[in-house]
């Protein structure tokens, strides 16, 4: 396995398997399956970046081939695509999206020195010592303290029920968001986990009705969150629905047909965001694709930037220097604008920003708070 491709190198693999491109990135994603809804949306958001990429010149002067690995939302596949990909000479894996996916295929980048850089939020992925997956959104352990202080300075809730997805990115959410709610003083009084792709709501809804809490952590994927918010306009359920990041995206606001608003919690990233760069990232996403920019747009666009300029910086495509170099690594948006907010990673891979605190109103996105980076 490759760690450093040559000039010479790049121009072999363009000229047996990559056309007229000379350096390959791979998008690993859910492109079919019950995570389209986020892959795609991902993939969408990296091909964007990249084509203004090559556009401007490439990186270090070579254009980029983005190639995409449809990881069917299946863990095994997903680790298949990984592999795939590797095989087929990617210079930095990005995706998957789904955790569940993330904690088996990284294996496979980690047991052969390739970057990865993943949209997938469970706390597991960069607590398992692997030094080549980095993030593009926050740890489910950094968002939940903050919708934590919300609900109980600033609702004064005492007594809520979570619903959450039983997978590993709803595992790690539930769990992050448990800790936080006991160290708060806030009582677990439903605890309801769901199934990947579930359509039926109508039982957990009624059980939350009846159970007198006086609020909801709802932390699944986008189209259960969706699927959740309908049943629960539909029961007439009255309590405050709080969540993160997922709950409050674009892409829950558009499924759920009017049924998100109220809803609130806190993103790490929104195009409603008070910051010029990511306004105009998402009217460009708009223009280009005929939808509204979400989280996993965003996450994808700033991910491709971050491997254009990390690997500007070490002047060479080296496998093994980009990842050294991405650990402790702050990117300033004023001179990489690609990256749309400050962002800096720690040595786990872990990533940091400032975030929000987000209501919808009207079927958009309010901005409500801003909130510095932990």
């Amino acid at each position: 396995m490759f760690k450093t491709m040559t000039l010479s190198a790049a121009v072999a693999i363009a000229a047996s398997s990559m056309a007229s491109a000379d350096v390959r990135i791979a998008s690993v994603a859910e492109l079919s399956g019950a995570g389209a809804a986020a892959g795609a949306v991902w993939h969408d958001g990296l091909k964007m970046a990249y084509e203004e990429i090559n556009a401007s010149g490439g990186i270090l002067g070579e254009q980029v081939d983005l190639v995409a690995y449809d990881s069917q939302t299946n863990p095994q596949n997903s680790r298949a695509m990984v592999q795939k990909a590797i095989d087929e000479g990617a210079y930095v894996l990005m995706g998957t999206v789904y955790s569940s996916s993330t904690v088996v295929n990284m294996l496979v980048a980690q047991q052969n020195g390739v970057p990865q850089i993943t949209g997938s939020e469970s706390p597991t992925i960069t607590a398992k010592g692997n030094p080549y997956i980095f993030r593009t959104a926050f740890g489910a352990q950094k968002g939940m303290p903050k919708i934590g202080s919300y609900l109980k300075d600033g609702l004064g809730v005492k007594n809520i029920a979570v619903i959450w997805a039983n997978t590993e990115f709803g595992k790690g959410g539930h769990d992050a968001f448990v800790k936080v709610a006991g160290n708060s003083g806030i009582n677990v009084g439903v605890d309801l986990p769901t199934e990947q792709g579930q359509v039926d709501f109508a039982a957990d809804v009624a059980k939350i009705k009846s159970s007198g809490v006086d609020a909801v952590f709802a932390y699944m994927t986008e189209e259960e969150s969706a699927r959740f918010l309908i049943e629960a306009q539909k029961q007439g359920l009255s309590v405050p629905i709080a969540g993160d990041t997922v709950l409050i995206s674009q892409k829950v606001i558009d499924l759920s047909g009017g049924a998100a608003d109220g809803a609130f919690g806190h993103v790490g990233l929104t195009a409603e965001a008070p910051v010029p760069a990511i306004q105009e990232m998402a009217a460009k996403f708009e223009a280009k694709y005929g939808y509204g920019a979400d989280h996993n747009a965003i996450k994808g666009y700033l991910g491709a930037y971050t491997v254009k300029y990390v690997t500007e910086k070490i002047g060479e495509f080296d496998q093994e220097k980009f990842a050294d170099t991405m650990h402790g690594l702050c990117l300033d948006a004023a001179n990489h604008p690609g990256v749309l907010m400050d962002v800096c990673w720690d040595d786990s891979g872990e990533m940091s920003r400032a975030s929000f605190l987000v209501e919808v109103v009207d079927g958009k996105q309010k901005i409500t708070k801003e909130l510095p980076a932990n």
